[in-house]
This record gives C-alpha cells, structure tokens and sequence, in this order.
C-alpha cells in the first residue's frame, strides 16, 4: 500500500499534482507535490510534521511543506522533495509508481 501522509500514520485523500524535475546527468532532482484542499489543511487541531511517502519499502520524508492561505483561509499545502542521487530517484520512481497505480493516475511526460 502506498500512501501520503502529513502526520504519521495519518493518510491524505486529496490527489496532489505532481511536478518533477531532474538534472540532465540524472545526479539530483526535485518533486514538487501541490494538494488543493488537503484534508490535513481542512481539520482542525491537525499538525503538518512533514511530508510522508509511505510504501513497503518504508518512508520518504521530507520536512520543506508550505501551507498556501487565500484570505485567511487554508486552501492548499506545497510540499518540496530534493533528490540527491540516482539511487534516491530510483526509490522515489517505485514509490510514486505504487501510488499512480492503486489510485489509477496515469503519467504524463512535459
């Protein structure tokens, strides 16, 4: 199972928006996930610890999560995951994989 979380152990239900970029040596790159009004944003009392990809293979972390406000009001968290070497690309690859699969996302390359 595959999933995203913003606390531990707590699984998101919105479906992010997923941008990737990659060095043309394929050394490091970046993902950046943008969730329109995620439940974590939506229920209060809830704390954002950080970005969570969870899998069999264990947890992707990363702690570069923003909360986007439109007046006042919580509408969207961007969440920032720097990728430093091609064996980290590989297991994001897998990862997000997994997730495209049970949540039936396809893959688009720009």
């Amino acid at each position: 199972m595959a999933e995203i979380q913003f606390a531990q152990g707590v699984a998101e239900d919105v479906i992010p928006d997923v941008r990737l970029t990659r060095a043309k040596d394929g050394s490091d790159g970046t993902a950046t996930f943008y969730f329109d009004e995620p439940k974590a944003l939506m229920e209060e009392g809830f704390e954002v610890t950080g970005l969570y990809l969870v899998d069999e293979e264990g947890i992707i972390t990363s702690r570069e999560v923003n909360a986007k406000f439109i007046n006042g009001a919580p509408a969207a968290l961007e969440a920032r995951l720097l990728i430093r070497s091609p064996e980290e690309w590989e297991r994001f690859m897998r990862f997000m994989n997994r997730y495209a699969e049970e949540k039936g996302l396809g893959f688009t390359k720009s």
